[in-house]
């Protein structure tokens, strides 16, 4: 082999070498500046309560809602509220007490039925259920409601192992 044909071939080989290691040196640099490039979204977000921050929004547990989940979902039924319910055997006219539980997902709604019954509720955003339960002697209840602003709309079945009456309460409207 001749010396010239020596000297281009290794001319080529370090250009080729010279040629990949730029390519290299560029792709890496690419990488580290586009994913420097994405900030963390959850970086300054706190989610209290047990929630959980993804692409910068808190989603909440069950029982809290809010931006950062700082609230509890049943605190807007808190109150006494008045009006009037529709039932199978009439039409009456009083006030339910909604109060907290111990459990903070829960509150208590107390003279259902208008006849001193206790029933528990579970609060979800501005929904809430009456799971089946006892809420007197020998008496369950069974139901679901809602609430915008003020106003609380219920729906509930009282057994009493003999009738059966279902209760509708198209506005409860809290007293402040």
């Amino acid at each position: 082999m001749n010396l010239c044909h020596s000297l281009k071939r290794n001319k080529h080989e370090n250009l080729k070498s010279i040629l990949l290691a730029s390519i290299l040196t560029i792709g890496a640099f690419s990488t580290t500046l586009f994913t420097a490039c994405n900030p963390d979204a959850c970086k300054d977000v706190v989610c209290q309560n047990g929630g959980t921050c993804v692409d910068g929004d808190c989603t909440c547990p069950v029982g809290y809602e809010g931006t950062n989940c700082q609230t509890l979902s049943r605190d807007k039924f808190i109150g006494v509220f008045t009006g009037s319910e529709t039932c199978t055997v009439g039409t009456d006219n009083y006030s339910i007490t909604c109060s907290a539980n111990s459990d903070n997902t829960k509150f208590n709604i107390q003279n259902l039925y208008n006849q001193s019954l206790t029933a528990i509720a579970s609060a979800n955003g501005n929904a809430f259920t009456i799971p089946s339960q006892t809420v007197g002697s020998g008496v369950t209840a069974v139901g679901s409601g809602t609430i915008t602003g003020n106003t609380m709309t219920v729906t509930y079945t009282v057994n009493d192992g003999v009738t059966s009456n279902t209760v509708r309460s198209p506005e409860l409207n809290k007293f402040t």
